[in-house]
């Protein structure tokens, strides 16, 4: 695993760098070794956080953790990022792929069983044409964390979502 680490509003010190790899390490053998992991540490106010983002062919894999001590937080951190990849090798092997950024050493060992996922509720809806400034106005109207749309300037379907922060964010997809 290559570790890039950067920090915003805090100098990433010898002992966090040395904290990050020996924690985040541990993952080392879910992974194949060129594997890049990507931490963002940063200091606001009293909140010590910690990102963490490791792409995978196709895929994702991302947790950030804010607590009072910036080690704490690379504790919390290790451990979703672990649950995460066990429930993702779970849905590896049921679906029989193989992703080849992962160890086969993890993909072959034994697995606990995770809950499957059980949608409760399905939603229809028509989608109007509209900007994403206005589908921001809808998703408060609404009182909703997301909402999604057809981008009047791209006829793209999109989704606008409310940040922790208060700010807003927008995805686009992207087809391949």
């Amino acid at each position: 695993m290559k570790f890039i680490i950067t920090g915003k509003n805090i100098d990433v010190t010898g002992g966090l760098r040395s904290a990050i790899e020996e924690k985040l390490g541990k993952l080392e053998h879910y992974f194949t070794s060129d594997v890049e992991v990507h931490v963002t540490l940063s200091v606001e106010k009293d909140r010590q956080k910690i990102e963490v983002t490791i792409p995978v062919k196709g895929h994702i894999i991302r947790s950030e953790q804010v607590s009072n001590d910036m080690y704490v937080s690379i504790d919390l951190v290790e451990e979703i990022i672990e649950r995460q990849l066990r429930k993702y090798k779970t849905k590896l092997i049921a679906k029989k792929q193989s992703v080849p950024s992962f160890s086969k050493l993890f993909i072959e060992e034994e697995h606990e069983p995770v809950e499957k996922i059980k949608i409760v509720r399905s939603k229809r809806f028509g989608i109007k044409p509209m900007d994403a400034e206005e589908a921001c106005v809808q998703m408060e109207l609404l009182g909703h964390s997301f909402y999604v749309f057809s981008n009047s300037d791209t006829d793209e379907v999109n989704v606008v979502y409310k940040r922790k922060n208060g700010t807003y964010g927008l995805i686009e997809p992207e087809f391949e």
